[in-house]
């Protein structure tokens, strides 16, 4: 095999000392090398720094201080800023965000005369006597109907074909029209889907463009959330001021509140809900809480009347399981176990002699219609009575932190779940297939 020029040029070089040449040789093939590279870096830099703070904020939510993390420090700050996070995920994100504006025709009024209510009387006194004249009497009366704007709330895109996560209270209205804007300021009118009967949760839907599609969020766990997390809130912000963006931290999980509408007419028991101090004004329910990846981990829900800072959003994976069931099926299916209860406290144990102070306790209501369990339910298949005590199920303790009804709601129907129950001072684990709550 013949040898190539380039290696009898370099054999000849050495054989020769010709140490200069040497040199720029190795010079020139080490800047054509160096130069090749750079070229590589330059053209996938977006791909190589979105990778390093990618991997760099996955360390800083997860706290693992132990993990190598690409880093660096100008003037003190890291290079990957928190602004920086903040700034990319509202623009991911931002798109797929909406405004809902709530329309009814309400009654018009205007005044007029009330022909039974007149009044006769004489400006000139007995001064002119005979010159009565007829005063009318004006009053409020109704002429017609007029279309107006009675409310707002927000919402997000959750698939490419227009459906839209918001609020229940925001479309419980069944005679009102619902009109969405999207980011780019178009209207569109909407349809409720489905009110889910257990949460705060109704999905809507928009019809996309022919040929189109719309921009929706990822979905995030929930469950990994941390308290301290820097979130993100966006929202038609007092019902005028579309796609608001505040952020703020995790201040609280598994909290458990009551909320209701301004006027007091109606109200409901949320728990496990996540507080955040992001600024979630009226006009935010319905719209995303979200981590700085820009993943939805939160429904914005509730305010805390008369406080500063302190606002309400329910975890995304309690709401997965009614997003799944209306892509299926068209409705919100929930599942159920048809038994009354309540939550056992230490003052509830001391009182009643229980033997543990955690669990829920299988209890008939007020009146006999409210039935410990209900017959043919999942739990009277199972052979659960009233005063069973159940402890957990599969796995999970049932304490102040995790309540009995979010853990039933982040299953699915059909599926068998176990249930740790005390009967009668005995413990025992006692198999339940879920079914679906009727009266969807």
């Amino acid at each position: 095999m013949q040898e190539t020029n380039i290696i009898k040029f370099i054999k000849r070089t050495f054989a020769n000392k010709d140490l200069i040449l040497v040199f720029f040789f190795s010079l020139f093939s080490f800047l054509v090398i160096a130069l090749i590279g750079f070229g590589i870096i330059w053209h996938y830099r977006a791909n190589i720094f979105g990778y390093f703070a990618k991997e760099y904020l996955a360390e800083e939510q997860n706290g693992n201080n132990n993990a190598k993390t690409v880093s660096g420090n100008i003037s003190g700050q890291s290079i990957f800023s928190q602004d920086s996070f903040i700034v990319d995920a509202v623009k991911k994100t931002n798109p797929a965000v909406v405004s809902i504006i709530i329309s009814q025709n309400v009654p018009k009024y205007e005044n007029c005369i009330n022909p039974d209510q007149g009044q006769q009387a004489n400006p000139f006194g007995d001064l002119f006597p005979g010159f009565d004249f007829n005063i009318p009497q004006y009053q409020l009366c109704q002429n017609g109907t007029q279309k107006q704007d009675v409310g707002g709330g927000s919402g997000f895109f959750v698939s490419s074909d227009g459906l839209i996560v918001t609020n229940k209270h925001v479309v419980d209205q069944k005679n009102a029209e619902y009109t969405v804007f999207t980011n780019d300021g178009k209207k569109h009118t909407a349809k409720v889907v489905a009110r889910d009967p257990v949460l705060d949760i109704a999905l809507i839907k928009i019809d996309p463009p022919i040929g189109g599609s719309f921009p929706y969020l990822s979905l995030g766990n929930s469950d990994n959330l941390e308290v301290g997390q820097s979130v993100i809130a966006i929202g038609n912000a007092l019902g005028e001021y579309r796609n608001t963006v505040s952020v703020g931290v995790v201040s609280g999980l598994a909290r458990s509140i009551t909320a209701g509408d301004v006027s007091g007419g109606s109200s409901e028991v949320l728990d496990n809900v996540i507080q955040t101090d992001a600024a979630i004004n009226p006009g935010n329910s319905g719209g995303p809480l979200l981590d700085l990846q820009g993943e939805v981990i939160g429904v914005n829900v509730a305010i805390a009347q008369g406080s500063q800072n302190v606002g309400f959003a329910l975890p995304i994976n309690s709401v997965k399981s009614a997003i799944e069931s209306v892509k299926a099926t068209g409705k919100i299916i929930r599942p159920y176990i048809g038994i009354r209860y309540v939550a056992i406290t230490p003052d509830l144990k001391d009182k009643n002699n229980l033997t543990v102070d955690y669990g829920v306790l299988v209890k008939a209501g007020a009146t006999a219609s409210e039935l410990a369990v209900i017959p043919g339910s999942p739990a009277d298949k199972a052979g659960i009575v009233e005063n069973d005590i159940i402890l957990e199920v599969d796995g999970v303790k049932l304490d102040d932190n995790t309540s009995f009804a979010s853990v039933i709601r982040e299953k699915n129907v059909g599926q068998v779940i176990n249930l740790k129950i005390l009967h009668k001072g005995v413990e025992k684990t006692v198999p339940v297939t879920l079914e679906a709550a009727p009266n969807n």
